[in-house]
């Protein structure tokens, strides 16, 4: 564990993401003690600018309502949507991957095929389709950002026990007459973790960005605070007041970076030979 953390420290970028994404955790953590009224409600005149009233941080928005309020409560939503979509995807993947990788044969083509029938069409517009048939409720929406995320992980799962299905310590696992499931889930698997947990930021980056485009096209669920709601709502005056969209596009730009720079970060203190070649893509 200290060999861990040595590693990851010496990267400033991952300090430094690391940092950033502590200070998003805690405006998550206190929205409610900052702003204990509910964030969609009315707080005062509309569109006033940041600094202009100091009651309002980041000013209001066409609606008159506080927007540093939903700023905080928003870093709630977007921080849950990216992991609940991150394990959704990535549990996908894993059991995917995993059954794919350790049997091969036409099992494996099977599930291939699958994953690729998948990634034929981008993630967004599988996500509309989504959406449109099944509501755009906060639950469906993370259900479904979770759902057309899983190819990427179930591919990398799939490679990962390719190499490790052969090893000597699978094939004394055999020859004790252990079950596959056993095998696959207690043995193999926690060999295979790592670039998986590594690739889980890049999922959770993605969720992030789903949901606000989502939510930019007014098709997420208006009842909660979302950074991407506020966006869209930003678009009707984007020409004149600007900081209605641009404040919450910032928030989302510094979650996502910070969720990639930590991932740079896990990657380099998991796989220190690989220091300076990237990170997972």
């Amino acid at each position: 564990m200290k060999r861990f953390l040595r590693n990851y420290m010496r990267s400033p970028a991952a300090v430094i993401g690391l940092i950033l994404l502590l200070v998003i955790i805690f405006m998550a953590v206190s929205a409610d003690w900052f702003f204990p009224n509910d964030p969609l409600s009315l707080a005062g005149r509309p569109l006033q600018w940041p600094g202009q009233n100091p009651r309002f941080w980041f000013g209001t928005d066409n609606s008159g309502r506080d927007i540093a309020a939903q700023i905080f409560h928003g870093a709630r939503i977007s921080l849950l949507i990216g992991l609940v979509a991150t394990s959704i995807a990535v549990s996908i993947g894993i059991v995917i991957g995993a059954i794919a990788g350790y049997y091969g044969g036409w099992v494996d083509d099977v599930l291939m095929r699958v994953t690729e029938a998948f990634q034929t069409l981008p993630n967004f517009l599988l996500l509309l389709l989504f959406v449109s048939i099944f509501g755009s409720d906060l639950t469906t929406v993370v259900v479904a950002v979770g759902a057309v995320s899983w190819p990427a992980p179930a591919r990398l799962t799939r490679a990962e026990f390719l190499s490790l299905r052969s090893r000597e310590f699978v094939e004394a696992c055999h020859t004790l007459g252990m079950r596959d499931r056993q095998i696959i889930f207690r043995e193999i698997l926690p060999n295979a973790l790592p670039p998986v947990i590594v690739y889980a930021s890049v999922v959770m980056a993605v969720a992030i960005l789903l949901e606000a485009a989502l939510a930019f096209l007014r098709l997420s669920d208006p009842n909660v605070a979302s950074w991407g709601n506020l966006i869209g709502l930003g678009r009707d005056v984007l020409r004149v007041q600007w900081y209605v969209s641009a404040i919450p596009g910032v928030a989302i730009l510094v979650t996502v970076l910070a969720v990639s720079l930590v991932g740079q970060g896990l990657n380099d203190a998991l796989n220190p030979r690989l220091k300076g070649r990237g990170g997972p893509t």
